[in-house]
């Protein structure tokens, strides 16, 4: 099936979705979640108001899928992160932090969709894969750096909950201008600022555990 543009270029399918996730993106980035429209997508996209019911059911689908493009990049930028920082167990977990403040910090809206009340996760397979391999990043630094498997015991539950909540509420903090004395900070110079409240978030005597200590990949547990 191909949906004409404005411009009478027809769209062929993979085209259409890509030109359709790039355009909600743009919308969600300007209007917000709350004034999103279906059809201001279309409108960006260069496609009839029609067009993106050849590939999203309603505007929530759509939503959807914007959503699990930005639990992949948030993955991404985690990982990015841990690329560039030493090979060490502390490292890696702190810059899993990091990371996942850059991507919070640099992509506001797309952060309230993923994390807001407005998202349904409905049946979109790609949204849930993509937000438990974002969540996998985060997970399996914590229990790396602890020794364990962190989902079979209450203490394990609490360090997950400790560094996501220090990671994301940092973040939501400088979104909101509420935290003014770091939010005119470039975001180099908050580094040692993150760096610092990851290491807070769990025991110090987790940081003197041996950096050969191996820890299987963690699996089978819930998801951002």
């Amino acid at each position: 099936m191909v949906a004409a543009s404005k411009e009478g270029k027809p769209y062929h399918h993979g085209d259409l979705r890509a030109a359709l996730l790039t355009a909600a993106e743009a919308e969600l980035i300007e209007k917000g979640v709350d004034s999103f429209s279906l059809r201001g997508t279309a409108k960006r996209a260069g496609v009839s108001h029609a067009a993106p019911a050849h590939h999203f059911r309603d505007a929530t689908a759509l939503l959807d899928a914007v959503a699990a493009v930005g639990f992949s990049r948030l993955a991404d930028t985690m990982r990015g992160e841990q690329a560039l920082a030493g090979p060490g167990k502390s490292e890696q977990f702190v810059a899993a932090g990091v990371g996942y403040v850059r991507f919070a910090i640099d992509n506001p809206e797309m952060l309230e969709l993923m994390f807001g009340r407005s998202r349904t996760d409905g049946d979109h397979p790609d949204l849930a894969r993509h937000a438990e391999a974002a969540f996998s990043v985060l997970v399996n630094a914590v229990g790396h750096i602890r020794g364990r498997h962190v989902f079979k015991s209450e203490e394990g539950w609490r360090d997950v909950a400790a560094c996501w909540s220090m990671v994301h509420g940092y973040a939501q903090l400088v979104i909101s201008g509420r935290m003014g004395f770091v939010a005119t900070l470039e975001f180099d110079e908050q580094r040692g600022v993150i760096e610092d409240l990851m290491r807070r978030a769990l025991p110090d005597s987790a940081f003197r555990m041996r950096d050969d200590s191996a820890v299987p990949t963690q699996s089978g547990r819930p998801s951002f």
